[in-house]
């Protein structure tokens, strides 16, 4: 019998001392930031509630999609070596399969796992996750456009199985674009409540893709800034706003078939019931915003900062009334704030489903915030996010914010138990 380290209910229903501290920084970051309903207890909670709970990788559709959001993400962009074969990339992805089938369920990356090796062999598992349970971990995968394209989509034999919306995406209104924070072959996203359980999970993976991929750019999250369920509080973002009130939510069936998954007839036919994942890191110019004066602030936002709610009244959830004007004339929900430009009434009634996350990484040696955040935005054509993201041209909050990482990833449907991610491409 492998040896497989036993998980006593005491191991997966508490914190950890590696979870609480990490959990702290979290927590203190985002009050610092002035989230309202953000704290060391509440992440705390968030997280002890959430170390039992298994989200299974097999299914129609990939989990991590219209799962709940978790409070925690680790993205990994890979590209291919030089080297790697078509049949060693079908090699790659039954193993992601297996392994992330095993992960999902808090087990090791092998039956072998950190300890059953013997100790004359590097272990199969790094160990890092040991007794923190499944903690509602979510494995994602996506291929970019780069995989069908050029001299590795012909080494490949997939040229001709690139979907036609799979393109890089075109330069957008103040992108300021690094190319190593951008693009890549192959995508992981990985989503948990405890933050190792993420970090263990991209770090394995990437570990059985030795030879075969690397590591292209790679992202941190903590605390959602989108939910996708009406269980969960609408999560605010580091300039202290609600964000994504009016995201597609996972029982709004219709909508999903209608925004998000890839037709059943779609072509090319091993993509149909898929979706495009969108990418974007957008820097926070944090010291500036909060320089800025609360009414200035609603303002380009277009809702109140407390509430959430719109700012031609009523409360978060309430519609907004983009005819409403003031005593002066003036629109209530100006003509250039975000949610007037971004919202779905003034988009053709375009929708995509969010799964952003905020990030911060440190101070620069002017003692600024390097913080920001990760967008993530699933859609049935890339094309939804290309209008929605040029009708933001005129968005005062651009002189707020700045890109400079952008992907796109066409994510394959789900996995049937005894097949692997993306089976139908190769066969």
């Amino acid at each position: 019998m492998p040896n497989e380290p036993e998980r006593t209910g005491k191991e997966t229903g508490g914190v950890s001392r590696r979870g609480f501290l990490g959990l702290v920084g979290a927590g203190a970051a985002a009050a610092a930031a002035g989230g309202a309903g953000y704290g060391i207890g509440a992440a705390r909670a968030q997280a002890a509630s959430g170390a039992k709970t298994v989200h299974p990788f097999y299914g129609t559709h990939q989990a991590g999609i219209t799962t709940e959001v978790q409070q925690h993400l680790y993205f990994a962009s890979l590209d291919l070596t030089d080297s790697t074969t078509r049949d060693d990339l079908i090699e790659l992805l039954k193993a992601w399969t297996d392994a992330s089938a095993r992960l999902t369920h808090g087990q090791q990356v092998t039956a072998e796992g950190a300890v059953g090796g013997g100790p004359l062999k590097p272990p199969d598992d790094t160990g890092e996750a040991l007794g923190l349970g499944p903690a509602a971990l979510t494995i994602t995968f996506g291929f970019g456009p780069s995989l069908f394209t050029g001299e590795l989509g012909k080494r490949l034999s997939i040229a001709d199985r690139k979907p036609d919306a799979l393109a890089d995406l075109p330069l957008f209104a103040f992108d300021i674009l690094e190319d190593e924070l951008s693009g890549g072959d192959l995508c992981i996203q990985a989503c948990a409540e405890d933050p190792q359980v993420a970090v263990h999970a991209i770090r394995n993976l990437t570990r059985l893709a030795f030879g075969k991929a690397m590591i292209r750019w790679a992202q941190l999250g903590y605390g959602k800034t989108s939910a996708t369920s009406k269980k969960q509080a609408t999560p605010r973002n580091l300039f202290g706003f609600k964000d994504g009130t009016a995201n597609i939510m996972a029982n709004e069936t219709a909508d999903l078939e209608a925004w998000v998954w890839t037709d059943a007839d779609s072509q090319p036919a091993w993509f149909a019931g898929g979706t495009y994942l969108v990418v974007r890191k957008i820097l926070m110019t944090i010291e500036s915003w909060d320089r800025a004066q609360l009414g200035e602030q609603e303002q380009i936002i277009g809702r109140d900062k407390f509430e959430g709610a719109p700012l031609s009244g009523g409360e978060e959830f309430t519609d907004p009334d983009f005819g409403a004007v003031e005593a002066d004339g003036a629109f209530a929900i100006p003509a250039d704030s975000h949610v007037r430009l971004a919202h779905p009434d003034n988009n053709g009634g375009v929708r995509i489903l969010r799964r952003g996350f905020n990030f911060v990484e440190g101070n620069n040696n002017l003692g600024q915030l390097t913080a920001g955040l990760f967008f993530i935005a699933f859609q049935k054509d890339p094309q939804q996010f290309i209008d929605v993201q040029r009708s933001l041209k005129s968005d005062a909050l651009n002189e707020y914010i700045r890109h400079v990482g952008s992907a796109v990833f066409a994510v394959p449907p789900g996995v049937r138990e005894g097949g692997y991610i993306g089976q139908g491409l190769f066969e």
